[in-house]
């Protein structure tokens, strides 16, 4: 039986947090691999082909998953980078990354990262989800 040869996986893009092998192969490598073992397996003692069709689906649900996962992190980044926009202009009080109890009036919004953090009119940074409270400004009476 010739040897299955090896495969360069150096292009791969990690999904996980965590290497390992199984985490660096895409869809693509798990059909090389597939079609590789299908091509040099002994004729006469075949591979089972439902269970490879098996790992493939299954490989393609976790690539789904994973996908889907990534959207939906996308989204609620979005969602916080707009509700921190609508802040702008308020006064917020909240605790800062080294436990401080923070306040201030809402003046940019810094993205930093996956973290939407607001800068106050004190100078002091705030991370959206630490905010503990939100006031309206009083409007400013008119000139007369």
């Amino acid at each position: 039986m010739s040897q299955i040869p090896s495969i360069d996986l150096t292009g791969t893009a990690l999904r996980s947090t965590t290497p390992n092998g199984f985490s660096a192969l895409s869809s693509e490598d798990f059909m090389r691999i597939m079609f590789t073992q299908l091509a040099n397996q002994d004729p006469f003692a075949p591979s089972d082909s439902s269970a490879l069709l098996e790992q493939m689906n299954s490989i393609r649900s976790i690539e789904a998953n994973i996908d889907l996962m990534e959207r939906l992190d996308t989204l609620v980044f979005e969602n916080k980078l707009s509700s921190a926009s609508n802040l702008i202009g308020k006064e917020v009080e909240g605790l800062s990354i080294e436990g401080d109890r923070v306040s201030g009036t809402v003046e940019t919004v810094l993205r930093q990262g996956q973290n939407v953090i607001l800068q106050l009119d004190t100078g002091r940074r705030l991370s959206i989800d630490n905010i503990l409270t939100i006031r309206e400004q009083p409007a400013e009476p008119a000139v007369p």
